[in-house]
């Protein structure tokens, strides 16, 4: 009992951090202009803090912690499944998680913030489930192709690129660098009013959720839950491993992970930020590094949790990870949408950084109150009741998911 609570709590943590680490990569699309994600002057210049702040972000946040979120899911896909013993139909229980984690996610996708990875979760945790069976090398070696197939396709759209009509290239260069007249009515739609918000949350969302979905969403999502899926059965995500392990890992992930990220963001500064060069060789050392510095992450909780860190804020944090994740969209659309302070497009990435310090501050405390006076999340505890209730399975003998 006590070594699963040890493993559940180095599952927490490694959660934890990764919802703090995807905020200063999200608060980007919360405050900006949707093209500034991707191509960042179109956000503001890159002098000085700001620049240095944005070249953080982009090596060592940007894709990594997204990485580690979505292992950690397919690890999460592993416990329900383990918990087959006495719990009846769990197919048709994960099948009923996933259609409410798609719901919700479509809520907050059209109501909220375009940026939701909850639907994207959904389909492909529904998808990938099956799958649990198998072995930790073909889960890792299915993981990888399905990730080498993000890199092809984008590879194969940046080099087709030039063969397009010109009106559609013309098309995807205005979304990629636009006008300044489309930068001043998006950033007047989202200080406006909910509804007048809707006209470009709408669009952008069903975007996510249609061709990105099928072109790397997908994928990509599907591998990192493969991936996490065999780590966790080779015990590398629960610090079951030597110490000496973790050690090695970090070092090769961050050894690896950190050039490539370097290099990716480095070649796309130096071709002003091109969006075809970004798609045939950008993306590539993306990708790579993505991987890498997410593993690197990854061994350098488990090393610091096997010598001792008891990351207790943190694991609260991982415990109420969804209820996290929401919170973060509710206090940064509040912030800086019109329904709320109306601060969209005039927070620089320094301003932007302070608040990613004080939503930090306050979703550890909240958390760990939380948690000393209740089991899960208040969305956790709702996602799952439902799902429970639908599914005919007693709340009692529910296995201790995460």
């Amino acid at each position: 009992m006590a070594e699963r609570a040890s493993r559940i709590t180095s599952l927490d943590a490694l959660r934890g951090v990764g919802i703090l680490g995807i905020l200063p990569v999200h608060i980007q699309s919360f405050s900006m202009v949707v093209a500034a994600r991707l191509h960042p002057t179109v956000g503001g210049d890159l002098d000085g803090a700001n620049g240095w702040i944005w070249l953080a972000t982009a090596v060592l946040a940007d894709g990594k912690f997204l990485a580690i979120f979505a292992m950690l899911f397919g690890a999460g896909l592993l416990l329900l499944a383990s918990g087959r013993e006495g719990l009846g139909d769990v197919e048709r229980l994960h099948r009923r998680r996933m259609a409410l984690l798609g719901g919700i996610g479509l809520l907050h996708a059209y109501l909220l913030w375009y940026g939701d990875m909850l639907v994207t979760f959904a389909l492909c945790g529904a998808l990938v489930f099956g799958l649990h069976g198998l072995p930790a090398r073909r889960l890792l070696g299915g993981g990888a192709l399905a990730l080498l197939a993000v890199s092809v396709i984008a590879a194969a759209v940046g080099f087709s690129m030039p063969s397009w009509p010109e009106d559609l290239r013309a098309g995807f260069r205005a979304v990629w660098a636009p006008s300044p007249e489309m930068v001043a009515r998006e950033i007047a739609a989202y200080r406006g009013g909910w509804l007048g918000q809707m006209a470009y949350r709408a669009p952008e969302a069903f975007q996510i959720e249609t061709s990105q979905l099928v072109l790397r969403g997908l994928w990509q999502t599907s591998g990192l839950m493969l991936i996490g899926m065999g780590l966790f059965k080779l015990g590398v995500l629960t610090a079951a491993r030597s110490s000496r392990f973790y050690a090695v890992m970090t070092a090769l992930g961050f050894g690896v992970g950190l050039p490539l990220a370097w290099a990716g963001v480095a070649r796309s500064r130096a071709h002003g930020f091109d969006l075809d060069d970004f798609m045939r060789v950008g993306t590539q050392l993306s990708y790579a590094g993505d991987l890498a510095l997410g593993t690197g992450f990854v061994g350098l909780v488990m090393l610091l949790c096997r010598l001792g860190w008891r990351a207790r804020a943190v694991a609260a944090v991982g415990r109420t990870a969804l209820s996290n994740y929401l919170l973060q969209s509710v206090i940064c659309t509040t912030i800086f949408y019109g329904h709320g302070l109306g601060l969209f497009g005039a927070v620089d990435r320094v301003g932007q950084a302070l608040i990613v310090l004080a939503v930090w501050t306050v979703q550890l405390a909240w958390s760990a109150w939380w948690t000393r006076h209740f089991p899960a999340g208040p969305l956790e505890w709702a996602w799952r009741t439902a799902a429970r209730g639908a599914a005919g399975v007693p709340a009692s003998r529910a296995p201790a998911e995460r």
